[in-house]
Order: C-alpha cells, then sequence, then structure tokens
C-alpha cells in the first residue's frame, strides 16, 4: 500500500486553503506541508496498524499483521488452524490469546544483531511479522511456565539441598 498518495492529497488540501492568501502566508503552509510529511506517515501507520488489530479481534481464526516493506504498510493474513496437534511448547497462539487486552502498548527491545537476525528468520519461516512472532513466543512462554529458562528441573547453584550424607 502506497502511502505516498495520501500524504500528497493532503499536501494539495492543504496548498488549496491558501491559494488566496498573501504570499508569507502561502509559503509557511508550504514548509508546514514539507515538516508533516513524516509525522502524516506515521500517523497512518498507526491507523493501519490499529485497523488491522481490531480486524484479527473480530475474526476467529484468522491473525491480520501490518508489515513494513521498503517502507511501506502490506497486510498479511494468517490462518491459524482451529486444532493445533503440536505439543503445548511448540504451538502458535490463537488470535483470542495475543487479543485479550482491548489495547495495545509498545515497547522497546534491544538484541544483539545476530539475534535479531535469527528473530527475523524464524519469524518469515512462520509466516509472521517480527512484532507477531514475538508476541507468539512471550505467550507460549507465559502459557508454559516449565519452559522458562530460570526453572531448574534438579538441584544447582543456588538451591538448598537438604538430608543426610555419610562419609
Amino acid at each position: 500500500m502506497e502511502l505516498s498518495q495520501y500524504v500528497e492529497t493532503l499536501r494539495r488540501e492543504l496548498g488549496s486553503l491558501t491559494r488566496f492568501a498573501a504570499d508569507d502566508v502561502a509559503r509557511a503552509a508550504d514548509l508546514l506541508a514539507d515538516a508533516l510529511d513524516s509525522p502524516v506517515r506515521l500517523t497512518l501507520l498507526e491507523v493501519l496498524s490499529a485497523a488491522a488489530a481490531e480486524i484479527t479481534s473480530r475474526l476467529d481464526d484468522v491473525v491480520v499483521d501490518l508489515r513494513l516493506s521498503g517502507g511501506e504498510p502490506e497486510f498479511v493474513v494468517t490462518d491459524i488452524p482451529a486444532e493445533d496437534s503440536r505439543p503445548a511448547g511448540q504451538r502458535t497462539p490463537g488470535p483470542d490469546c495475543a487479543a485479550e487486552d482491548s489495547g495495545t502498548s509498545r515497547i522497546t527491545l534491544r538484541l544483539s544483531e545476530s539475534l535479531k537476525a535469527r528473530v527475523e528468520a524464524e519469524a518469515a519461516a512462520a509466516g509472521l511479522s517480527v512484532n507477531a512472532w514475538l508476541a507468539h513466543a512471550v505467550i507460549r512462554a507465559l502459557d508454559n511456565p516449565a519452559s522458562h529458562p530460570g526453572t531448574r528441573s534438579r538441584p544447582g547453584f543456588g538451591q538448598r539441598i537438604t538430608g543426610y550424607a555419610r562419609s
């Protein structure tokens, strides 16, 4: 989806408002239109992302993601199988899990370049956006606490062992 046509329409509308104004007002409007290019694009992306999230929340076995491809937004629709026979730790959560909360939050995550490349490869292999893949990974980790890295199944450093010993 090309956003440039929408940004250009907004720029033309702003220009048409000042066509009978003085030259200094028209020049100020041109400068303002140039300055608004990036914020308008960002706002359009936020609107499209919110629309994708709302559409996903209303569909049963489909997830709609918004990806940026070459700086332009692209909708990706992924079907989620109704019954997944894979073990719980390997399942892809359905849209109900991702949309439990009606709102969304933004978070900054810092990853090493090599880890980021691995995440991107896994997301592409799963046919998901990196954001959707990370959200599903968090849901899987929270739904399956036994697989958390901090959980140990046997005694180790920092754990107490009690009992009797003979020498």
